[in-house]
């Protein structure tokens, strides 16, 4: 790809800086450019910035691989994706019913891992901080969910912290903002901080040890009786024929499954992954120009980059946290000076503290809110924090903060208009509904079954 880059190159120093189209000589490699024969100056422009910030790699560096492509997307070796894996899984992080071990008993089967991750949110939540149990309504594309207030406080499922999107975690191997879940790879060393975390030691990926923690921790509950009672046995055989069926029926293999769908989530109908499959006409100018300040000048890809534009590892950014705002919630018995500290408060390495994982930014736009602590409102702002350079968090030391937050060259107001814009609309895939299922087999409403919910959803 590098000399047909190269001969690209040399077209477009022969063209002017309109946006006319590059026609290709015949004698070009037609195999390697066939999707980029209408190329104008913008989009060879964009290519020659994505050769050189990935050493002539080229675009194949950035392309998400098919939700089906199971051999191209990341995975847990002791977790194999399959076709029937998935289809269990996405049936069971949607569904309702196995919100079965709720701290008050009229809210059983109202929720589900879906409530604070579900499509209308670009899989997040669209709130400030997510609600599970003793949540009531969904609203507009969830930002209308709220306590239930006739329930006491300390008997909510709440967020301690903003909830992440589950888009493109096959390209993380630990989870959450402080990355405490996951026994492999990022988290080697980190073994005396899994006091808490016994699935760490059994080597399982973030991911997966995600899905059997959060069982516990939102109150969920999958077992034989939940599998018998909402005809679910059969989707399990066919998911883990090799596992006894003294075994098949628990909360590790629904984890499993969880995970193995949740790894297939991928944004990859956005114009950004058309473009670099050879649509050139799913960008439009000015996100083709927001893509080059993303990739040269504001110098976001030093962080977020590969195919889910994260680089797995930890920053200082000094963004807000929950507890200097009037409008956020901190339950007491939650160790919020370990949550402010981020990967430090799991690692209590003070070179960690207040460094939190770099996020995907894909359907961003569809959060709501931006920042661990969700101190933010717009894309806009997070893109001008971050250019600014000048901390939220006073708290967070001088000599923590990332250099990639305090060393950006300033933009103009174009290009962070164009910056904004290529995240906001280039990085949106508009069909993630295509990873909800039209049912599930309890019958329930979800992403959340409370009566409010069912009257905002539409359902019967």
């Amino acid at each position: 790809m590098r000399k047909s880059y190269f001969f690209i190159l040399v077209l477009v120093l022969m063209s002017c800086e309109k946006d006319e189209y590059v026609s290709l000589d015949s004698d070009t490699n037609q195999n390697d450019l066939k999707s980029y024969s209408n190329a104008t100056v913008q989009d060879q422009k964009l290519l020659q910035r994505l050769d050189s910030v990935t050493d002539g790699i080229g675009v194949s560096f950035f392309i998400l691989p098919d939700s089906d492509d199971f051999s191209n997307i990341p995975q847990d070796p002791l977790n194999p994706i399959t076709a029937k894996k998935v289809e269990l899984g996405k049936l069971l992080f949607h569904e309702t019913a196995t919100g079965g071990s709720p701290k008050v008993a009229t809210k059983k089967a109202t929720y589900s891992c879906s409530s604070c991750h579900h499509a209308a949110a670009g899989f997040s939540a669209r709130l400030r901080q997510g609600l599970g149990e003793s949540g009531v309504g969904f609203g507009t594309n969830g930002s209308g969910r709220i306590i239930d207030p006739s329930v006491p406080l300390d008997l909510v499922d709440i967020q301690p912290i903003r909830t992440p999107t589950i888009l493109n975690v096959a390209y993380q191997d630990v989870m959450l903002w402080n990355g405490q879940f996951g026994g492999t790879g990022t988290n080697a060393g980190t073994e005396a901080s899994w006091t808490n975390i016994p699935e760490n030691f059994t080597g399982l990926q973030g991911v997966e040890v995600q899905a059997i923690k959060g069982q516990d921790a939102h109150r969920l509950l999958i077992d034989k009786d939940f599998v018998k009672d909402f005809d679910y046995k059969k989707l399990f055989n066919k998911a883990f024929p090799g596992v006894p069926k003294s075994e098949r029926y628990s909360k590790e293999n629904g984890a499993l499954a969880i995970a193995a769908y949740e790894r297939t989530v991928l944004p990859n109908q956005s114009p950004w992954q058309r473009w670099l499959k050879g649509d050139l006409t799913a960008l439009t100018n000015k996100e083709k120009k927001g893509a080059r300040v993303f990739f040269g000048k504001g110098k976001c890809f030093k962080c977020h980059t590969g195919p889910a534009l994260n680089d797995k590892k930890f920053y200082a950014l000094g963004m807000g946290d929950f507890d200097n705002s009037s409008q956020a919630i901190v339950l007491a018995g939650v160790n919020f000076d370990d949550v402010k500290k981020g990967r430090g408060g799991f690692t209590k390495k003070t070179k960690d503290e207040y460094k939190f994982k770099t996020p995907t930014l894909y359907n961003l736009v569809d959060n709501g809110f931006f920042g661990h602590g969700g101190t933010f409102t717009s894309v806009r702002d997070v893109v001008e924090y971050k250019i600014n350079g000048v901390p939220q968090n006073a708290e967070v030391p001088v000599e923590q903060l990332a250099r990639q937050f305090v060393n950006v060259q300033a933009l103009t107001e174009n290009q962070i208009t164009n910056l904004t814009l290529f995240i906001e609309n280039g990085l949106r895939d508009p069909n993630l509904d295509r990873y909800v299922p039209a049912a599930v087999n309890s019958g329930f409403c979800f992403p959340n079954n409370d009566p409010t919910s069912k009257v905002d959803l539409g359902c019967n």
